[in-house]
């Protein structure tokens, strides 16, 4: 059980004060060792007399009986109301009861928050077999750096507001998880038409990876008629992820996330410009030598060895 903050003693601390009132301390002065008062000490003897070492633990402050809590009838009756969707004033008032008692119901149950009705979804893990058969593109926009700033300084004055934006944009092989990357001035439509192009050339000159498939958000770059052109001129094929459900194209989501915590934030920059020159050495690393959870911790780079 945790112990309480404030406690001056721990079990340890206990046994410790019982021993030595056993070897002949007075419990006085036993007492004024650990400071604690002599009725304390007693306190501790008498447990420890009565259950041995676990009579020196905590006990819950919770009394042992509660008049005037709800009774069971009533808190089923607020559980089945709640799992109908009903509010708790809506509850309170069908049950004649205070609205606040019906919220620490729920709180005991669990069901204060709407989600928490919501049926569990099933896990949505997969991966396709080979290199190229899908491959997750994003977007991320990083704020332009003039200076070290708050995320690195702690101090919110030190924002610097109007520089603008640059745009992160990603691709990653879902089968090996090999990442590109490129910073872009925006997210239009040409500009990640432009970026596959590069994506798809670096994946088959370097990789000799050919993509079958893109799965993208539905962002208007995305549903863009440049992109669309672009890509039917690659020879791949598109989905889109489900509006509003960014787990869908998870593995982009949580590449990012790492990129954001490794690269982007990783250091302190003192321009936009550096950043972007530290970008190619951590990919480098990250589809190399860093290794990865989901591949059994070995890097990225060596699913493409093992299907080549």
């Amino acid at each position: 059980m945790k112990l309480h903050a404030n406690a001056k003693t721990t079990p340890k601390t206990r046994l410790l004060l019982v021993q030595r009132i056993q070897s002949g301390w007075d419990p006085a002065s036993a007492a004024e060792a650990v400071g604690v008062s002599r009725r304390c000490a007693l306190k501790w003897m008498a447990r420890y007399r009565a259950e041995g070492l676990d009579g020196l633990q905590d006990r819950s402050s919770a009394p042992h009986r509660i008049p005037h809590r709800t009774s069971a009838s009533k808190v089923r009756r607020i559980r089945e109301l709640r799992l109908r969707r009903l509010a708790a004033f809506q509850i309170a008032r069908l049950l004649g009861m205070a609205r606040s008692t019906v919220s620490a119901v729920l709180v005991r149950l669990g069901l204060n928050k709407l989600r928490a009705l919501e049926p569990k979804e099933p896990a949505n893990s997969y991966e396709h077999d080979h290199p190229g058969d899908l491959l997750h593109l994003d977007t991320k926009k990083l704020g332009r750096i003039r200076g070290i700033g708050h995320r690195i300084s702690g101090v919110r004055q030190h924002r610097n507001r109007g520089i603008g934006w640059e745009f992160a944009h990603v691709c990653i092989d879902d089968h090996s998880r090999v990442a590109y990357v490129e910073v872009l001035e925006d997210e239009k439509g040409e500009t990640a038409a432009r970026f596959l192009e590069r994506a798809v050339r670096w994946f088959a000159e370097e990789l000799g990876v050919r993509i079958e498939r893109l799965l993208t958000d539905n962002g208007s770059c995305y549903r863009s008629k440049v992109f669309r052109e672009t890509r039917e001129r690659l020879g791949a094929r598109h989905g889109f992820t489900r509006p509003y459900r960014p787990r869908t194209n998870g593995k982009a989501e949580r590449f990012i996330q790492t990129m954001i915590r490794e690269w982007a934030y990783g250091k302190p920059y003192k321009s936009s410009r550096g950043r972007r020159l530290a970008l190619r050495p951590w990919l480098r690393y990250y589809n190399h030598v860093r290794p990865h959870g989901s591949l059994d911790c070995r890097p990225p780079m060596t699913r493409i060895r093992a299907s080549g």
